[in-house]
């Protein structure tokens, strides 16, 4: 698992492969992720945009942005966690991803909260010792 804080707020991910549905006859790979989002802090906060960098085993970098996660804009009470899966595809064997949630505290600030990065690792990646 990795995890970060910023702030008030803990993300944990335990980033998995998803070998049925990944071909690597095609260069086609494929890893689910859970998130875990903590708030340890005192007010409500609502978790309004992502962006993530994805970068794969040869260095390609790929950006992504969007509202919320899965669908949802969550608000997240003080001692609770909001949960959720997702993934994604890459065309090689390994990567690694990154980024952070665009927030809102209960008073309008914006918050901006790091996700820890994490390797993205396949039982198809050639080790290399050095």
């Amino acid at each position: 698992m990795y995890k970060k804080t910023t702030g008030e707020v803990t993300v944990t991910v335990k980033p998995y492969f998803l070998d049925d549905q990944s071909s690597p006859n095609d260069n086609h790979y494929v890893w689910a992720y859970k998130v875990n989002i903590n708030n340890n802090g005192n007010d409500v906060i609502q978790l309004s945009q992502r962006t993530w960098i994805i970068i794969d085993g040869n260095g390609k970098v790929l950006q992504v942005q969007g509202e919320g996660v899965v669908g949802e804009t969550p608000y997240i009470k003080p001692g609770e966690t909001f949960e959720y899966t997702s993934g994604t595809p890459l065309k090689t064997s390994s990567g690694i991803m990154q980024g952070y949630y665009s927030m809102k505290g209960s008073k309008g600030e914006h918050l901006k909260i790091d996700i820890p990065a994490f390797s993205l690792d396949s039982p198809y990646e050639k080790k290399k010792i050095h």
